[in-house]
């Protein structure tokens, strides 16, 4: 187990930083905007908490990432189903057993981390795309050090390209946080 709730509360602030006039411009993630982005938050919000719940997502009805679907409110929405996505996991039952997340069957150990992950990551691009910092707790690169590494063999490229895209190497010497970054296709520096 981890506690999701520092990940969540920084991804959070930085929602509700985002500007109007930055909610078209493009962000790390090739296919999503900014919009688009933070409907995939809203959207994986409600699946992994379903998840965390053993439970079907309420409101949920499969990937999201279309700034035509953002939700009204999303400045609010989306801090509430952050913190909910946190409470959801800090239950010892979420990561027991196997659950289903977006119509995927998970351990339930695996799902926490993919869920630690979409926090983590998302949160990372919606920073770089809106001119924002965010910082990653070393328990945090540690836990996606456990769900990423395994996913560099050879034999995983093709799940793990899907998921994340190719890996981006880190600088000799870079951070363990940069390495985790690139190890889920995110470069050291995104171009503004």
């Amino acid at each position: 187990m981890i506690d999701l709730t520092s990940s969540a509360t920084r991804l959070a602030g930085i929602v509700g930083q985002v500007k109007d006039d930055q909610l078209e411009d493009p962000t790390p993630c090739p296919d999503f905007t900014v919009a688009a982005l933070l409907d995939h938050i809203a959207g994986f919000c409600l699946a992994f908490t379903g998840g965390a719940l053993k439970q079907p997502a309420e409101g949920h009805a499969g990937p999201s990432g279309s700034a035509e679907t953002l939700i009204d409110g999303w400045r609010l929405e989306i801090p509430e189903r952050l913190a909910a996505l946190a409470e959801a996991w800090s239950s010892a039952d979420a990561w027991d057993g196997m659950t289903v997340v977006a119509g995927v069957d998970l351990p339930g150990e695996q799902a926490g981390l993919f869920a630690l992950d979409e926090v983590v990551m998302h949160g990372w691009d919606l920073a770089q795309a809106t001119g924002q910092s965010i910082e990653i707790d070393d328990d945090v690169v540690s836990a996606l050090e456990q769900l990423l590494v395994p996913l560099t063999a050879p034999d995983m490229a093709a799940i793990r390209d899907n998921l994340f895209g190719p890996i981006v190497r880190a600088p000799d010497g870079g951070s363990r946080t940069g390495q985790v970054l690139g190890l889920a296709g995110r470069g050291p520096a995104w171009p503004r």
